[in-house]
């Protein structure tokens, strides 16, 4: 009888550490994320399952490039995820599938190169010329024909952004393929 409830002891008090250690980092540093829908494929599909982590902004700003999850404006209950390509007081434009950036202190533009998460040929439909404020970016879906993202919202504020994606956990579409193949 004195093994068992040695035993329980131990286990609970596994518990108790596992808790405090496990409930701080889920509510304040890392959140769990489910992609609904196809406008970040080919680079998230609907199904994947990510993790968000949700404090490094707090020391550090967006960069372009990042994919980040965001409460939407609109109706700041829904999450979206999308990447960020203009950053806070740059005029970005985009014409003839191009997105061009212009920095505050210059005229001259540079167009946005992409080719690390999309394919080279990928064109940007939309024609949109916007100045960023301070503390707004421009954000877009990767799969740029049916993603609803700043080109039809408009700049989002940074008091949206949830946070950025640090990792792709599995798919649960991969997931379910591989339970029915057994």
């Amino acid at each position: 009888m004195k093994g068992i409830i040695s035993f329980v002891w131990e286990l609970a008090k596994i518990g108790v550490i596992a808790a405090i250690i496990v409930v701080p980092l889920r509510l304040f540093v890392f959140q769990p994320f489910l992609v609904k829908g196809d406008s970040m494929v080919p680079s998230f599909h609907n199904g994947d399952y990510l993790i968000v982590d949700e404090l490094s902004y707090k020391f550090r700003n967006p960069e372009r490039g990042e994919v980040i999850v965001l409460k939407f404006p609109y109706d700041p209950s829904q999450r979206f995820i999308k990447r960020i390509v203009g950053l806070p007081g740059e005029t970005l434009e985009i014409k003839d599938g191009k997105v061009a950036i212009y920095h505050p202190d210059s005229q001259d533009a540079f167009v946005l190169d992409e080719s690390q998460y999309l394919d080279g040929n990928l064109q940007t439909p939309g024609s949109v010329r916007v100045q960023l404020k301070e503390g707004e970016y421009f954000m877009i879906g990767d799969n740029r024909e049916f993603s609803s993202d700043s080109r039809s919202w408009g700049p989002l504020s940074e008091k949206y952004i949830v946070g950025r994606m640090i990792w792709k956990v599995f798919s649960l579409n991969t997931l379910a393929a591989l339970v029915n193949s057994k």
